[in-house]
């Protein structure tokens, strides 16, 4: 595996030449000005409130000794500018080139790296997938960067190209070489769900390091959010056909009412 990380790209097609070698694209300058702005601020507003009120939940592939890594789950439902994240164009038209279409979102989640910890084990997101895995990807991660992205700050580290052993890192592997994905804030990167991946190490004194991720995959997988339980009603009343279909309300073979979809 060759440890380097494509050059940012706005060119879908360029980024889907990165993903198919790299597991990975980076799309720069998508956040910009007050929207940049307005997102990483709501969601440190969520993050202050859910530890405030004790609402905070781990995460299994977190280190359990390492409080310094918050997650912020379903923020969907926290602030309407994180719909503007789960559907947004770059986002979708990525979704429907990797996965195809229809699609599902599966969960929409923050996570913030704390100063002094935040390193997660190395996994790939598929490990639900039984092996041997097939050729294509299950899934696709798009990361939003509400902040820099640094080596020093915990960015997240890839091993480029491990995508193609199309399978889970074995426990004798965690330690293998990855590479920080450094980009500045309002970058997103998408990465598919076989390339393996870790949270970084944040070394810094006084910095935080916010992420939203948004995970997609095809439709037979159920999603990890349960958008019929935990979805503010307002969102779907007001959702598109698009944001229907990747919430489970508009389906296609699966998910079926008396064998059509959901009106």
């Amino acid at each position: 595996m060759t440890l380097a990380v494509p050059s940012p790209t706005r060119d879908l097609a360029q980024g889907l030449r990165d993903i198919a070698t790299y597991g990975l694209a980076i799309v720069p300058d998508v956040l910009t000005g007050d929207t940049l702005k307005r997102s990483r601020e709501a969601l440190y507003r969520a993050a202050e409130s859910d530890r405030a009120r004790g609402r905070e939940a781990k995460f299994g592939l977190d280190y359990e000794h390492d409080n310094t890594n918050q997650r912020v789950w379903n923020v969907l439902s926290r602030d309407p500018l994180f719909e503007d994240l789960a559907f947004h164009r770059i986002a979708v038209d990525y979704v429907r080139a990797v996965l195809g279409w229809p699609a599902l979102l599966g969960n929409i989640s923050a996570n913030i790296t704390g100063p002094g910890g935040g390193e997660m084990v190395l996994h790939a997101d598929q490990i639900f997938v039984p092996e041997p895995w097939a050729s294509e990807p299950q899934g696709l991660n798009v990361a939003w960067c509400l902040d820099d992205f640094t080596e020093a700050n915990g960015a997240t580290r890839f091993a480029p190209g491990s995508h193609k052993l199309n399978r889970a890192p074995r426990a004798d592997e965690a330690d293998i070489a990855t590479i920080p994905m450094e980009a500045p804030a309002g970058s997103v990167v998408v990465f598919e769900s076989r390339v393996w991946h870790k949270t970084g190490h944040n070394c810094t004194v006084n910095e935080t390091r916010a992420g939203v991720f948004g995970w997609y995959t095809k439709p037979i997988y159920r999603a990890q959010e349960n958008w019929f339980l935990s979805l503010k009603p307002e969102i779907r009343q007001f959702a598109s056909e698009e944001a229907l279909v990747l919430l489970g309300y508009r389906a296609e073979g699966l998910g079926l009412v008396y064998g059509a979809s959901p009106a």
